[in-house]
């Protein structure tokens, strides 16, 4: 075990500094998705989801620091990570709506002037919505329409189209809660 320590004692060292300066990139970010999130007034488990796509994104970034560091050999891990990507790129691919709901929802995130309790008019030619916002998902958007039926709206869409505020703040976040 010590001569293992001391042969990749710049390694392990890198290994180290690089988890620390991890886990303060990760505080710096998610302190500042929730100063966005208290500022903008958005709903809590927004905010956490938004926290869970920076972390996960800073862990890839880690990974990869880690695997330039410990010098592991490309040719070795060429193999295995072309066919991760083929597979991840077969199923993003078939599925690529569910990774434009989750851009969309980031987007959603930062710029939505709508709120929660807020009630839109959706523009869309071929089906006009008007509806009360219950909660913002990160795949979807939950309305509820005047006669009481709960509409499931994608992200993506609600970018694409067009969207009216027609009323701000219709019900409080308690009042949502007794909906259902």
């Amino acid at each position: 075990m010590r001569e293992f320590i001391f042969e990749h004692q710049n390694e392990l060292l890198a290994t180290i500094i690089s988890l620390v300066a991890f886990l303060i990139l990760r505080q710096l970010f998610v302190a500042a998705i929730k100063k966005v999130g208290r500022i903008s007034d958005l709903n809590m488990s927004r905010t956490r989801l938004v926290s869970k796509y920076v972390t996960f994104g800073l862990f890839a970034l880690l990974l990869v620091f880690w695997v330039l560091v410990w010098g592991i050999d490309i040719k070795e891990i060429g193999l295995i990570v072309s066919s991760v990507f083929a597979v991840l790129g077969v199923a993003l691919f078939a599925t690529w709506s569910i990774a434009s709901n989750i851009t969309a929802g980031i987007i959603l995130f930062f710029y939505f002037p709508y709120k929660i309790g807020d009630r839109i008019r959706i523009l869309d030619k071929d089906f006009p919505e008007e509806a009360l916002i219950l909660d913002i998902k990160a795949f979807h958007i939950n309305l509820m329409r005047d006669n009481g039926e709960l509409l499931t709206y994608p992200n993506n869409l609600l970018l694409q189209k067009g969207v009216v505020l027609v009323q701000k703040e219709v019900a409080t976040e308690e009042d949502l809660d007794h909906t259902f």
